[in-house]
């Protein structure tokens, strides 16, 4: 593409998404990478780069593009990474009754802190404004309201106990 990539448009962009792409910002500068998003405001551009080490992300601001060369397309496997690169880390699957001991612990937890908590269906409701998911985290945690929904990740993060996952102590 010459000159015009802010032109475009995001239907535009969509075309390079998932492929290698080689992008001339300015006179003297290039950058390579695979395209993960563009901005449909801004037009800059997400390039990703796997290497040994780990992954690099650059942000190309869309203003400076001057011209886009696709390398190549993505394979499954590269695709798969791209969508799973800023994905939270999966939830540990938790049997009913583990469930069931969790919530009770954070409820308890949460009322021995004189903070009013009250069960509506397999959720927590705190004060009304916050609301606690399975499997009862502090990124389980889900409120507008930001001071409240702050100080509640903290207090489940401080709350004593065994650690979060695995099995107990056996008989001795």
């Amino acid at each position: 593409m010459q000159c015009g990539w802010c032109l475009l448009g995001p239907l535009q962009w969509t075309r390079f998404i998932d492929k290698q792409v080689k992008v001339k910002a300015g006179k003297h500068e290039e950058y390579c990478g695979w395209l993960l998003t563009v901005d449909p405001v801004s037009a800059s551009m997400v390039l990703v780069n796997f290497t040994e080490g780990g992954t690099s992300v650059q942000v190309v601001m869309g203003h400076a593009v001057e011209e886009v060369k696709v390398l190549q397309a993505a394979d499954q496997e590269t695709a798969r990474r791209l969508r799973t690169l800023f994905l939270p880390p999966t939830t540990p699957i938790l049997v009913p009754h583990e469930l069931s001991r969790r919530k009770g612990s954070v409820r308890q937890w949460l009322e021995r802190n004189r903070i009013p908590v009250e069960e509506q269906g397999d959720d927590l409701r705190v004060a009304g404004v916050l609301t606690i998911t399975a499997p009862y985290r502090p990124e389980d945690c889900c409120s507008s309201n930001q001071i409240i929904l702050g100080r509640i990740q903290k207090l489940i993060q401080a709350q004593p106990g065994p650690p979060e996952t695995g099995p107990g102590p056996g008989p001795d």
